[in-house]
């Protein structure tokens, strides 16, 4: 096996672990909720955790900003119009893993507390937006999905990672913020509390000035010292993928892309990261 063949070879086998360890995940976090479901469900179909969940919120949250976009569906979709609900606005795109992983808990979210809470897909494919639509038939999504747009990515300038799902009090304000894959029974616990149903959990009040963690799952689409916007759409999105697959050498046990966002600095990460970013656009 030639080099370049191993390479190719190693990074889809890299994409194809990600995607695995996310579903993986998600199943095994259904399976530990139909245990508990055994234990008992409140009144309204609630299962409690079998373990404590702590919920943290932002202290002074800042209003959601307004926008007003069109649905894949042709509907008008407001932020203004979802006051009094809870709201996740959650950007994902089709090639990514733990995005797709997270869809089938968000549908069931959607549908057990459609009365409450509001989840609205924001798409940041560059996939024309038929591709979604079809891509969200076959998934079953039951609430709207959206491509972003020039307002949406200026109004929300902190997507450097997917999934990224912005947590939206009754009030309209952002009251968290999570990057990478959602844990679908902290969702839920947050969805209830803010919606003022019942739920046993500690909750903490935390400074937005806070670092959010990147989560494992997250797939960064903002690499420092990497230039994409030369290379096409569907290369970009290779180069992404491929980024978030291929392990970093230099002793940090992260991908290249999450060790070009720990460290910068990195002199073996960027270089790497620049290798696919070549293969990719024929250059030597």
């Amino acid at each position: 096996m030639t080099g370049r063949k191993a390479l190719v070879f190693f990074l889809a086998l890299g994409t194809f672990l990600v995607t695995w360890a996310a579903s993986r995940y998600a199943l095994q976090t259904r399976a530990r909720d139909e245990a508990a479901a055994a234990r008992g469900a409140s009144a309204d179909g609630f299962t409690p955790s079998a373990e404590p969940i702590t919920l943290r919120f932002y202290r002074n949250p800042a209003p959601v900003p307004a926008f007003t976009a069109v649905d894949l569906d042709g509907r008008s979709i407001s932020t203004d119009s979802f006051r009094g609900k809870v709201v996740i606005l959650n950007f994902w795109a089709t090639w990514c893993g733990p995005c797709r992983a997270e869809i089938p808990d968000l549908v069931a979210l959607q549908e057990r507390y459609r009365d409450t809470l509001q989840v609205i897909g924001i798409s940041q494919d560059e996939a024309p937006p038929a591709v979604v639509k079809r891509f969200a038939a076959e998934h079953k999504v039951n609430y709207p999905v959206l491509m972003t747009t020039e307002q949406i990515d200026k109004l929300f300038p902190g997507i450097s990672a997917l999934p990224t799902s912005y947590i939206v009090d009754r009030q309209s304000r952002i009251v968290q913020k999570h990057v990478g894959m959602l844990r679908a029974k902290t969702t839920e616990y947050e969805a209830r509390h803010l919606a003022g149903l019942p739920v046993d959990a500690a909750v903490e009040e935390i400074d937005q000035t806070v670092g959010l963690k990147l989560d494992q799952t997250a797939q960064v689409m903002t690499i420092p010292g990497v230039d994409l916007s030369k290379l096409s759409p569907a290369k970009r999105v290779d180069a992404i993928q491929k980024l978030n697959a291929q392990g970093c050498t230099c002793g940090c046990d992260l991908t290249v892309a999450k060790c070009r966002v720990d460290d910068p600095s990195c002199g073996v990460s960027l270089p790497l990261a620049r290798q696919i970013i070549a293969q990719l656009s024929g250059t030597p």
